[in-house]
């Protein structure tokens, strides 16, 4: 056979297996991705699970898997693969794009894990993939999205003594031993009109038969901490637009500060909640965490600051504005500056039963 016979028998064979690995790349090919955790604290170190299974005869020459992710996920030089893995490499590249590449052979299944440094807190969906693959000599190739639902929610760190300084020591520590005063359910002392947002519960209906009016029943105080710490995501009083990124690093020490006191207090088993004047990651509205001493309300707090986005849903003063008719907590405000309007809205909590501290971050 002379060259020109055996040129043309070359290409009518990479032709051929062009259509047939073109054709049934795809086929029989899946693609998993998990975090060993999918809750940890900003600092930690998980491990990022890839498992690839490649359920028919033939093999899959290349493959490359890429995803955009954060760069708050700071991957190590080198992860550990099992299975037919030995050639392939992964690489992070400055665009914030994660990509492995592999060589699946028939009936393989491949799992690679990836020690990931969790660098800052957040919320950390990296579930959907591209998949690329293609014949032997790259003359074609074929893609494929896959969302594998993948994300790790990262707590913010927790601040130790000597990162929270005197006054806010002295105030978290006055939380556990000082009795603020708080409406007992059980001691019925008086009746009074209804007012928006008394509840129902505490409706008298004989008095209100009697009277022609709702009335409510009024109640004896007794001792009952309940810790609410409020978070002022503006740097400045006429802030309008997002902050910068080292104006942010403020905010966040706030976020540590809350999770910290939030935390101390729940384990003294003394009721917490959380609020802000910024949603979480997905929503609009501020986010409300109420003051409770369930089981489970540790890891509803965290889970909220860990989502929480530091970008204003609302100015601060209208925020306290809308706190609506809260009553019988201890509020610590967190903020970056004081004002006027701060100091107007924290007379108006304390007129409605509540002790305000204010703490300049």
């Amino acid at each position: 056979m002379d060259a020109l016979g055996l040129g043309a028998a070359a290409l009518m064979l990479g032709a051929a297996q062009s259509f047939i690995f073109h054709k049934t790349g795809p086929l029989g090919l899946t693609y998993s991705r998990a975090f060993s955790r999918t809750r940890a604290f900003a600092g930690e170190t998980v491990e990022l699970v890839e498992m690839i299974r490649n359920a028919k005869l033939l093999p899959v020459p290349w493959l490359r898997v890429e995803s955009r992710m954060s760069p708050s996920l700071v991957f190590s030089e080198k992860g550990s693969a099992g299975g037919l893995t030995d050639n392939a490499e992964r690489e992070i590249e400055g665009d914030q794009y994660h990509r492995s590449s592999f060589y699946a052979g028939a009936f393989a299944r491949i799992t690679r894990r990836h020690r990931v440094r969790l660098a800052r807190r957040g919320y950390y969906p990296v579930g959907s993939v591209a998949m690329t693959g293609g014949d032997l000599f790259g003359l074609s190739q074929w893609t494929k999205q896959v969302e594998t639902g993948a994300v790790v929610t990262v707590y913010p760190a927790l601040l130790d003594e000597r990162e929270i300084d005197a006054p806010s020591s002295r105030w978290q520590g006055d939380l556990a031993v000082r009795r603020w005063i708080a409406s007992d359910p059980f001691l019925v002392s008086g009746i009074r009109p209804y007012q928006a947002g008394d509840a129902r519960r505490d409706v008298h209906w004989a008095a209100t038969a009697r009277m022609g009016s709702l009335q409510v029943k009024t109640h004896e105080f007794t001792a009952d901490p309940r810790l609410l710490v409020i978070l002022n995501v503006q740097a400045k009083e006429n802030q309008w637009t997002d902050l910068m990124d080292y104006e942010q690093e403020r905010i966040e020490y706030g976020v540590r500060l809350a999770a910290t006191l939030i935390l101390k207090t729940l384990s003294a088993g003394l009721e917490a909640g959380f609020r802000a004047n910024a949603p979480v990651f997905g929503e609009t509205a501020p986010l409300v965490v109420e003051p409770r001493r369930a089981q489970g309300q540790a890891e509803a707090v965290l889970d909220a600051l860990a989502r929480l986005t530091i970008k204003r849903a609302r100015s601060f003063p209208t925020f306290l504005d809308d706190l609506g008719r809260v009553t019988g907590m201890d509020i610590l405000i967190l903020s970056c500056y004081d004002s006027e309007l701060i100091r107007e809205r924290m007379d108006t909590l304390r007129a409605m039963g509540n002790s305000v501290v204010i703490r300049l971050i």
